[in-house]
């Protein structure tokens, strides 16, 4: 395994096997990014040493991607997991174009193309790029080991409060404006509970600027092991995001979704993005057009009927749509394998 990281240590939890630290790369620094990559394609002895025995390559990212097509031998698939779209990707601007032409060129060296929503796979890979086959959708959803009983009986109604929990990678400064304008509008019948790591590019200070809104506590990082202690006392989830509104934030299916759902959690979502398409195909959440407009009294008319409800409809969801079976999980190894057509 090797790849790049965005701390001055690398992490080594959860690492199989050897990990080759290929530099640091910082968000929202995409001259420094392309810099570190051309150091490592003048000089890619570490990852060609690596990567020498391997029948399969996943390079995750387009950095990554051009680094493994340096160092790929003809008897290697290729594989290219691409589970977000740069705004850089889609720009107008020569930059832009000349990334794109690029990744055009890799496309047609690889075997197979990993996405984690449809829409990455019909409006960016297809529509812009046209790649339309070997094209592996994997949704982020709930490895099969971590499965448990999902809650249907309603938290909130009892309370009085509605709590709206907004967990994972905190990168969307208008979520968190908007959660804050909620609590700040409820009179204390909204609260907000946030969890997870903050991107130093969007919060430089997020424990301060948390502490300083009212109705929202921010509770730090986690481990996926808290996932059921964070979800317990949440009877909603924020499955908004806003960082790449109109471009990424419309097409990506984001782990919260899974993750909510499996703890019983109401996903909160805009109707006409991804996330609400897979939500009303599957007959659960709470779909919206206008936040701040709707929700105080989408919630304030909610009662333990309608909660009920929702959590009813939650329950009644086949496993195989929150829980990464073993079963899938062969299917996708047979996949990047290349023993069966994608």
């Amino acid at each position: 395994m090797g790849g790049f990281r965005r701390h001055s240590a690398a992490a080594s939890a959860g690492a199989v096997g050897t990990a080759v630290d290929l530099g640091r790369t910082m968000d929202a620094r995409l001259v420094h990014r392309a810099r570190t990559v051309l150091r490592r394609l003048v000089s890619p002895d570490a990852l060609a040493e690596l990567c020498q025995n391997a029948p399969v390559i996943v390079a995750r990212n387009l950095e990554m991607l051009v680094l493994a097509a340096r160092v790929r031998s003809r008897n290697q698939r290729l594989i290219y997991e691409c589970l977000d779209i740069h705004r850089m990707m889609l720009g107008t601007g020569k930059a832009s174009q000349i990334l794109r032409w690029l990744e055009r060129r890799l496309l047609a060296r690889t075997d197979l193309v990993i996405v984690s929503s449809p829409a990455f796979a019909r409006d960016y890979f297809a529509e812009r790029q046209g790649r339309r086959d070997r094209v592996l959708l994997i949704e982020n959803k709930v490895p099969d080991e971590r499965r448990h009983s999902r809650p249907s009986a309603p938290a909130g109604n009892a309370r009085g409060v509605w709590r709206i929990g907004w967990f994972g990678m905190l990168r969307c400064r208008k979520t968190l404006e908007q959660l804050a304008a909620l609590a700040a509008m409820s009179d204390g019948r909204i609260e907000v509970v946030v969890a997870g790591i903050p991107s130093p590019a969007e919060f430089p200070n997020f424990a301060a600027e948390a502490a300083s809104i009212p109705g929202l506590r921010y509770l730090g990082p986690f481990r996926a092991e808290d996932l059921a202690d964070l979800y317990a006392p949440v009877d909603f989830v924020w499955a908004i995001d806003y960082f790449e509104e109109g471009l990424n934030s419309n097409w990506l299916l984001p782990n919260r979704l899974y993750e909510g759902l499996a703890h019983g959690a109401v996903p909160i979502a805009l109707q006409s993005v991804e996330t609400g398409r897979w939500l009303q195909r599957n007959g659960v959440g709470l779909l919206i057009t206008d936040p701040l407009r709707e929700l105080p009294q989408r919630l304030a008319e909610l009662g333990t009927a309608g909660y009920t409800s929702m959590r009813e409809a939650i329950a009644a969801l086949p496993e195989s749509t929150l829980y990464q079976t073993p079963g899938e999980r062969r299917e996708i190894a047979a996949a990047i394998g290349g023993y069966h057509r994608a």
